[in-house]
């Protein structure tokens, strides 16, 4: 079965922090998760990271917007990615190992 160009995002994020050995998870939605989460959950070097997947054009929901709302003023850091922007990802990782440093 072929990827969809969602999951195909979704791989390239995780690559790159199973790379760095970096702890995520991909939480439940629906049912008895919550809907709006974003895709994937990181905790590194004690810092709460929201990662959410889209593909193309794709935007965030109401839902999804809410969510980062609420992490961002909680001080956790979101991230939207795409196939444009995964560089992203290491960028922000890189950021919290000089914060770490200092």
């Amino acid at each position: 079965m072929a990827l969809t160009p969602e999951r195909k995002v979704k791989n390239s994020v995780t690559a790159t922090l199973k790379a760095r050995d970096v702890y995520y998870f991909y939480p439940v939605t629906g049912g008895f998760g919550a809907s709006g989460v974003p895709d994937i959950i990181v905790c590194y070097f004690g810092w709460f990271i929201g990662i959410e997947c889209k593909a193309g054009k794709n935007t965030l929901s109401a839902l999804q917007r809410q969510n980062i709302a609420r992490i961002n003023a909680a001080r956790g850091i979101t991230l939207v990615i795409n196939e444009d922007n995964i560089h992203e990802v290491s960028e922000t990782l890189d950021k919290i190992e000089e914060w770490e440093r200092k």
